[in-house]
């Protein structure tokens, strides 16, 4: 039975170590103009939409997602609102270019839901790192090996 929390652990950590990034992208403007519009850089947008539409989740219909990538209801919630949030930016972007997401009139919507996502994302991982933590502690102190 523990070994199956652990292997559900991982398979958290290993869905968000990609999505939590993505998020954090979208969530931060200079970082969209300073990485995305350069060319000869490996991020931009189509790889975040395919992290959070495609490959670890889907912002369509996220719900199928609690548990993996994401932790709680608010998540999903969340995730859902970006997920309308960026599809209404791809409705202004008809060349489907970085640049015209970034234009139209409705990113600074993405980028803000993207905030609200990223701050209960993060603060939902330190409080699982912080529960681990003090777990093993617990579990250190039960068997005699504390310092």
């Amino acid at each position: 039975m523990a070994d199956e929390g652990v292997e559900d652990s991982r398979l958290v950590a290993n869905f968000r170590v990609h999505v939590v990034p993505a998020v954090l992208s979208l969530a931060n403007p200079s970082w969209q103009r300073d990485v995305w519009l350069d060319s000869s850089t490996f991020e931009n947008l189509d790889h975040i939409c395919h992290t959070l539409f495609d490959d670890f989740c889907d912002a369509d219909e996220p719900e199928r997602y609690l548990g993996t990538s994401l932790r709680t209801e608010e998540e999903v919630a969340l995730m859902r609102e970006l997920g309308v949030a960026l599809n209404a930016a791809a409705d202004e972007a008809p060349n489907d270019t970085d640049a015209e997401y970034l234009q139209a009139a409705c990113w600074p919507e993405v980028v803000s839901v993207a905030g609200r996502l990223a701050h209960v994302m993060v603060a939902n991982d330190l409080g699982e790192l912080v529960a681990l933590h003090e777990s093993e502690a617990g579990d250190q102190r039960c068997s005699g090996k504390a310092q």
